[in-house]
């Protein structure tokens, strides 16, 4: 039945091998159980009904992708987006989270009606092929640089921005230690073709972490999932009409629209699932499973739901179909009863895993034409502004507007869409805003 719903030999695949990749994805994506609700509850909203919310939502999204998109991404609440709801409408410009959640269900509904009339998949088609190899590209420098992060090997530097972390130092960054040892280990496997490589490296990593101190057994293995109760359906109505309403719904639609393209522009690049034209398959189902989880887990209480970039993670162990998804919605599930175990994973152990995928996602760039200085530097923007600005969508909207800008001044409108255009003064808009 499998064989036959997803497509598995057409796609050059099996079901242990996607049964693999939704496991490494998850793996790679589930640090979002412990961070989301951390950061929404410094708004006040209460800590154990947000980890449901994020499983929850995370689990529909997820199933509409593998049941109805079939293709192998998994969606979760977004990093950034969390931050902007949490740090920027709340604490920054004094709304209730309530105000935020109605902002968060109106941008849902608003991108169901753009991609029931085709409006978002016009958009991920009319991005030039030499774009989209970029975008691949900065992806992988992005989730790369977010591993080196996490992992304790980049710190903050008020000097220079960036700078090597204390990566000999067991006691204050053991963190960065365990991640140089999973790296070189999950390395070698992968050198070996071993399969489920990450995956492997991600629970060596972990018991790596335990004598070096950064791996704990969980104090509470209390299983029952918390109430949704406090943060259910709690919308705010009378503010829908203000210019903060305006502001607020368009900065989640902006960057909701460009991480979502990007990571399914990116991730299907690497995996060769692009068509001759360069266009995404499914692409229009793909985006309604990314609207109809933001609508969902604004009604659950959780920020906006996007597709995952760490879904390359599960894509680069072999994962090309809905399976993938399908395995990766069943530990979410799961995730919902066994929290204790799942949260006790340090980002140390998963870190590896993404600088890999990084590594990875970096092959589109022999496809980029560097010779063109009209195709080259938006490519090079795109990629280098990613990582820069720790952004997907400030990348897209660097390169699409250097694209139409350079294409303009030199005289080649024959390389400029309409669609393209329009996006490029999108673009300008949001810059002023």
């Amino acid at each position: 039945m499998l064989e036959k719903y997803f497509n598995l030999k057409q796609n050059k695949t099996t079901v242990k091998t996607e049964v693999l990749a939704g496991i490494t994805t998850f793996m790679t994506m589930a640090y979002i159980l412990a961070v989301n609700p951390d950061i929404l509850s410094a708004t006040g909203m209460d800590k154990g009904a947000v980890f449901t919310a994020t499983a929850l939502s995370a689990l529909i999204g997820t199933l509409v992708m593998a049941l109805y998109a079939k293709l192998p991404f998994a969606l979760a609440p977004g990093m950034g987006l969390n931050a902007f709801f949490a740090f920027t409408v709340v604490l920054g410009m004094g709304h209730t989270w309530q105000f935020a959640l109605t902002a968060v269900f109106i941008e849902g509904l608003i991108f169901i009606l753009l991609t029931v009339f085709n409006i978002r998949e016009m958009i991920v088609n009319s991005i030039p092929m030499n774009m989209k190899h970029a975008i691949s590209v900065g992806i992988g420098l992005f989730i790369a640089f977010i591993g080196l992060k996490n992992a304790g090997i980049v710190v903050s530097n008020p000097a220079t921005f960036v700078s090597l972390g204390d990566i000999t130092n067991v006691t204050e960054n053991g963190g960065a230690v365990v991640a140089l040892i999973t790296l070189v280990i999950t390395g070698v496997l992968l050198a070996l073709r071993v399969k489920g490589a990450l995956l492997l490296g991600i629970l060596i990593g972990a018991v790596i972490g335990f004598p070096i101190g950064i791996s704990h057994l969980p104090a509470n293995f209390d299983l029952t999932p918390p109430s949704l109760s406090p943060i259910f359906l709690k919308f705010e109505w009378t503010k829908i009409f203000t210019m903060d309403m305006l502001l607020v719904v368009f900065t989640f639609l902006f960057v909701d629209m460009f991480d979502t393209v990007g990571t399914l522009i990116g991730v299907s690049s690497k995996a060769n699932m692009l068509d001759s034209k360069g266009r995404v398959p499914r692409v229009k189902q793909a985006l309604m499973a990314d609207a109809v989880g933001t609508t969902v887990g604004a009604i659950l209480g959780t920020s906006t739901v996007t597709s995952y970039v760490e879904s390359a993670a599960g894509v680069s162990e072999g994962g090309r179909t809905g399976l993938t998804s399908l395995t990766t919605a069943g530990l979410f599930l799961l995730a919902l009863f066994l929290s204790p175990v799942f949260l006790m994973i340090p980002s140390a152990a998963t870190a590896p895993a993404l600088i890999l995928v990084g590594a990875m996602m970096m092959t589109p760039v022999k496809n980029i034409n560097f010779d063109d200085f009209t195709e080259s530097i938006p490519a090079f923007l795109t990629i280098i502004m990613m990582p820069l600005t720790y952004s997907i969508a400030e990348g897209i909207l660097f390169g699409i507007l250097s694209y139409v800008i350079l294409k303009l001044l030199t005289g080649k409108f024959k390389d400029i869409s309409v669609v393209t255009v329009v996006l490029a003064v999108f673009f300008m808009l949001k810059f002023f805003m």
